[in-house]
């Protein structure tokens, strides 16, 4: 049997780990930036995150978000990266806030899911003491209304400043890209250095 060469056996080896590496980005984990701080204070301008694209199903790419192997939905509270209903050639990053069937009202900035008051102190933040009536801005007022099947609503952990479910609508499952797993590395661009103490924060 005829030996490889040194060049071919490299070259082999670098095609089989491409290989890998586009089998794992694509069905398993992704790198996103965070590039907005509609998810402060959870999520920094400057974070990069690992979303894992497996947990909920393997999609067929360039089928329109149809699933191979279905695994799990998203549930209330998940971190989740989506196509941007809007443009989805950008991907958005919010908070599941209720999924399928649920009912939802908001009401000087609180939110009520299933006619009982959202308990999110441990991550929703406002900077904004206004209070927008509904016919301004959904903002903080919107009419109740229920999420429809295969849908959910999602909204920013800055709710004072995110632009999200409240105001263009629902995101269907299939745009769903993964949920956000952990925080790899962190840069804060202002004072030119890593935010260490956020690298391998777990995200929920």
């Amino acid at each position: 049997m005829k030996k490889k060469s040194a060049l071919r056996e490299n070259v082999e080896a670098v095609v089989i780990a491409v290989i890998i590496a586009m089998f794992i980005r694509t069905f398993i984990i992704q790198a996103f930036k965070i590039p907005s701080g509609s998810m402060l204070e959870t999520l920094q301008i400057g974070d990069q995150i690992l979303v894992n694209k497996f947990i909920y199903g393997v999609k067929i790419p360039f089928t329109d978000g149809k699933t191979l192997i279905p695994v799990e939905n998203p549930e209330k509270g998940d971190i989740v990266v989506f196509k941007f209903p809007e443009d989805p050639s950008k991907d958005f990053i919010k908070r599941v806030i209720a999924t399928e069937g649920d009912t939802v009202e908001i009401i000087d900035k609180h939110v009520y899911i299933n006619g009982k008051l959202l308990k999110d102190d441990a991550y929703a933040i406002h900077t904004d003491k206004r209070i927008l009536p509904g016919f301004m801005s959904p903002r903080d007022n919107k009419e109740k209304f229920t999420v429809p099947a295969h849908k959910i609503f999602v909204m920013g952990d800055n709710r004072d400043d995110s632009y999200d479910s409240r105001f263009w609508g629902f995101v269907d499952l299939k745009a769903v890209r993964g949920k956000a797993l952990i925080i790899y590395w962190s840069w804060n661009s202002q004072r030119f250095r890593p935010r260490w103490s956020r690298i391998g924060h777990l995200l929920h």
